[in-house]
């Protein structure tokens, strides 16, 4: 198994989505018009957290979803078998709100062009933002987050894993070589390269 670099443990996790939240606050606008909206599976995991933060640190309960984006994915006509799906929560109206994503590693952007064209299918918000844990860079589509955890510059053989307590009994992000395995993708070329089930931790090639 190929070593791996721990880039944040659990402590550097909580900082970061500390940080995020007084952003958020910051820069969102009117705070009674933030709502956040995390990504299947980890986005979603990371959202919540972001909310309790923001509970905690600001006394701002906004609302939360989270976003299935299976069906959004443009290789879905490109792979063999049933995607995993989730289910989308949305159960507010997303008109006229600035909706957050939350997703754990931006990669090439495709993944956050899914999640858009998905968010739309709900309603029309005023301004879409994006925040992500980590940032590894190799865009193939012009997106751009607005609020960043952590850059990670990344080599073409490496890959990025990232675990939450929620999923897999411990936060941390990690780099790692890869090796030649199978490859279940992401529409944002985030390919999650895993032989358990889809809650396993994601590991990101770049």
């Amino acid at each position: 198994m190929a070593d791996s670099k721990v880039v944040l443990d659990r402590e550097g996790i909580r900082r970061i989505l500390t940080r995020i939240a007084h952003e958020i606050v910051e820069n969102a606008g009117e705070p009674e018009q933030i709502a956040l909206v995390g990504i299947h599976t980890r986005g979603a995991v990371l959202a919540a957290r972001l909310h309790e933060l923001l509970v905690e640190l600001h006394d701002l309960d906004v609302p939360l979803g989270d976003l299935d984006i299976a069906f959004y994915r443009d290789d879905l006509t490109l792979r063999s078998g049933s995607p995993i799906v989730h289910s989308t929560h949305l159960d507010f109206d997303i008109d006229g709100l600035t909706i957050v994503i939350v997703d754990d590693v931006m990669f090439t952007g495709r993944t956050v062009r899914a999640a858009i064209e998905a968010l739309f299918d709900y309603g029309r918000p005023a301004r879409v933002q994006l925040a992500v844990l980590a940032d590894r860079g190799h865009r193939e589509l012009p997106v751009r987050p607005d609020y960043v955890g952590k850059n990670l510059p990344t080599a073409r053989g490496e890959r990025v894993n990232v675990h939450v307590t929620e999923l897999d009994g411990e936060d941390s992000v990690t780099i790692t070589a890869t090796t030649a395995e199978v490859d279940l993708g992401r529409p944002d070329g985030e390919r999650s390269l895993q032989s358990a089930g889809p809650d396993a931790p994601r590991r990101y090639p770049v």
